[in-house]
């Protein structure tokens, strides 16, 4: 999902895409500036936004070989919260599906074999892999005794 798509789902909920748009800018932008001001943002059951500073090093140019040093810098960083791990860990609980029909955490082979018992048409056992068995080709020629 990308910002747009965020929006979108979120403009369902509130019934406009202006207002959501403004709720979703306000919230980035203030996560932003608070973790750019080396503040933490700590959202309950969500997560954690901070700045983690990392040291200077030496490094390599990967064109050349030659020796660099890097500065020190400060990143953000982001943990999840127990609530959003569990969420994640639970995987497919709720029956929920994706835009194409199938259930979260369920692969298009899954939903094959069960459109097909359905159905009453029993499911192939072949898997379709691409590769050939590995072994020796038989020559043609009786092996002699």
């Amino acid at each position: 999902m990308n910002k747009g798509e965020l929006i979108d789902a979120i403009s369902e909920r509130l019934g406009d895409r202006r207002s959501a748009t403004e709720a979703v800018n306000a919230v980035l932008e203030t996560i932003q500036s608070t973790v750019a001001n080396g503040d933490k943002v700590a959202i309950t059951g969500f997560g954690v936004f901070e700045t983690s500073q990392r040291a200077a090093r030496a490094g390599r140019n990967p064109a050349t070989g030659a020796a660099i040093q890097v500065p020190a810098s400060s990143v953000p960083k982001f943990r999840p919260g127990t609530g959003f791990k569990a969420l994640v860990n639970a995987g497919n609980r709720t029956g929920e599906t994706k835009a194409d029909g199938i259930k979260v955490g369920e692969t298009k082979a899954d939903k094959t074999k069960v459109d097909k018992k359905a159905s009453g048409k029993k499911a192939s056992g072949k898997k379709a892999s691409g590769k050939k068995a590995g072994g020796k080709k038989a020559s043609g020629k009786k092996a002699r005794q």
